[in-house]
């Protein structure tokens, strides 16, 4: 294990797209991820216009890191679930305050990657970018239970 805290340095950033945040309805949110042109040449990207996805690492940045919690607690706030520890979340209020989203890559213009369907607000610190490859969707069948269905059904 890594000693100590860890120090990462944004790639980018994301430029458009939504600015605030809404949980449902994110499929077709046009935005640009914009690279570090300070740290980066178009060469970073070569070859990423051969893919249809991305996935994207980001920071919750608007998330004061008081406001994180790792208690039990219902998803999304929703009074009648019950509670789920941390991991069995995706939402904002995580340790690290990591997120890790899937989007289609519609464009590479230079250092602009033009995306659909990044759940990122507008400013958000992009951390990594990795092209998405089939061999890396589960082999097996992906089970969950039935709130996250229901939770997700217009999440995209």
């Amino acid at each position: 294990m890594t000693p100590g805290p860890v120090t990462l340095r944004p790639v980018g950033r994301v430029v458009g797209g939504r600015s605030e945040w809404v949980e449902d309805d994110w499929h077709d949110v046009r935005a640009v991820i914009r690279l570090d042109d300070s740290a980066f040449t178009p060469s970073a990207v070569l070859g990423l216009e051969d893919f249809s996805h991305l996935e994207i690492v980001f920071l919750f940045d608007r998330i004061d890191p008081a406001e994180v919690r790792t208690d039990p607690r219902p998803p999304r706030g929703n009074p009648t679930a019950a509670p789920v520890g941390i991991f069995a979340h995706r939402g904002p209020y995580r340790p690290n305050r990591l997120g890790v989203s899937r989007c289609r890559l519609l464009a590479v213009d230079g250092l602009d990657l033009h995306v659909a369907d990044l759940d990122a607000l507008s400013g958000t610190p992009v951390l990594d970018i990795k092209p998405y490859l089939t061999e890396f969707a589960p082999r097996h069948p992906v089970t969950q239970p039935a709130w996250a269905t229901t939770l997700m059904s217009s999440y995209y």
